[in-house]
This record gives C-alpha cells, sequence and structure tokens, in this order.
C-alpha cells in the first residue's frame, strides 16, 4: 500500500509540474515522421555534430543507427567521434563532476528527453532563443526563461530579439540558415530524437499489427470449435 501511495504521489508531482510548466506557454507541432530515413539520418548528424559534445545519449549505441538505414562503415567513417566501436553507448568525454563545475549543473543525458518533456517541446525550444544581454550566456528562451543552457545553434539560426508585448521573435542577424531552413534543420533533429528515445518503436508497432491479425485468427477458430463442441447440447 505505501509503494503504491509513493508512485501516486511521484505521478501527481511529476504532471503537476509539467502542467504548470506548459500553463502559459504555446508549443508548435514537432515535424515527427519515424518513417522518413533521410530525415533521421540528417537528425543523426546535427546531433553528434552540435550536441554530444556536452549531452551524452548512455541508453543509445550507435550500432542502432543501422535501423535507419546506416551501415557499419559508414557509421564509423562519418559519425563515430566519440567511441572506437559501432557497438558502444554514445558517451561523452566530459565527467558530471566537470560539467558541474563549468556549467553549474551536468547537461541532461538526452537518450530519453524526448519522452520526458514531448517533442513538441524541445522542437519550440530550439526555436525559441532570443539575446538576453542580463542572462550569463547572453541568450534566454520563451519557452525555458533563465535557461542555463546557450544557444548552440546561434549561428544556423542567426539572432533574434523578443517583442515583449506581443511576445514574438524575430531575426535581426540572420545566421547561415533561412528560417525555413533552420526549422526544418530542428525538425530533422527533434524527429532523431524522438527515434533515440524508443528505437524499436517501428518493430513494435509492425510486429503488433501481426500479433493482432493472429489474435483475429484465433479468435475465429476459437468460436467455430465452440460452436463445433456445443452443438449438440442444449
Amino acid at each position: 500500500m505505501k509503494i503504491l501511495t509513493k508512485l501516486f504521489l511521484i505521478f501527481v508531482i511529476v504532471f503537476s509540474n509539467v502542467a504548470f510548466a506548459n500553463e502559459h506557454v504555446t508549443l508548435d507541432k514537432a515535424p515527427i515522421d519515424l518513417n522518413d530515413q533521410a530525415s533521421l539520418q540528417r537528425g543523426a548528424k546535427t546531433f553528434i555534430n552540435y550536441c554530444l559534445n556536452c549531452h551524452s545519449a548512455n541508453y543509445m549505441r550507435y550500432n542502432r543507427l543501422k535501423d535507419i538505414g546506416l551501415s557499419d562503415n559508414l557509421i564509423k567513417e562519418n559519425l563515430l567521434f566519440t567511441a572506437e566501436k559501432v557497438g558502444e553507448p554514445m558517451k561523452i568525454a566530459m565527467t558530471k563532476k566537470d560539467a558541474k563545475a563549468w556549467f553549474g549543473v551536468a547537461p541532461p543525458d538526452l537518450s530519453v528527453e524526448v519522452r520526458a518533456r514531448g517533442a513538441d517541446w524541445i522542437y519550440s525550444y530550439l526555436r525559441g532563443y532570443y539575446r538576453d544581454s542580463s542572462s550569463p550566456t547572453g541568450w534566454n528562451n520563451t519557452i525555458f526563461e533563465k535557461t542555463g543552457m546557450p544557444h548552440i545553434l546561434w549561428k544556423l539560426q542567426g539572432d533574434q530579439k523578443l517583442n515583449p508585448e506581443h511576445q514574438t521573435l524575430e531575426i535581426v542577424k540572420p545566421g547561415s540558415l533561412s528560417v525555413k531552413e533552420y526549422d526544418a534543420l530542428v525538425g530533422d533533429l527533434v524527429n532523431y530524437l524522438a527515434f533515440m528515445s524508443e528505437p524499436s518503436k517501428l518493430k513494435r508497432l509492425h510486429m503488433g499489427y501481426y500479433v493482432l491479425l493472429f489474435l483475429g485468427l484465433l479468435l475465429v477458430l476459437t468460436v467455430k470449435l465452440k460452436k463445433e463442441f456445443w452443438k449438440d447440447i442444449k
């Protein structure tokens, strides 16, 4: 009984915090399509080049990238920067102790971040940075106010400023990508993060169709067998 009570309290606390955090925030819809392998491959490239320097993904192994159409050779030649073998997890060299000393808090592991916060939250967050001179990093975010994470993609997006009256963002200094191109890049990145949070999801869903088909056929046979057994009983 005590265990059930504790689980209930944890459930209430977690979901009340999520509800409070998003109470005054409108999230944009993330373009999630786990069947789009080209998008997942582009997202994996962005993740490894920009995110895997500070954020680990300890619950994801490089060889799971074969599920999105990459071969061992492609992984080794283009994406294997923090390990020696494709079977190793996506770890980083920075320790939690060093991360806490440098950033104040260790950057979270991103293996299951989409499952924790939601794809729409992350998609909106990565597009919600704006310049803020009062912030230690020089950046703030419309989704996560006073965020401690600097805008690592700012060279791609450019500088945005916040219109406090309408709570809207506008580009004041363009980056190397247009707004449409940057949104597409973030969409691919979040799509990959969604895949990484549950790499076996597509296989599980596909297997589910066969299981349902089998159960349907079994139901038909069971009904017919039942009728055969009971046909002479009145």
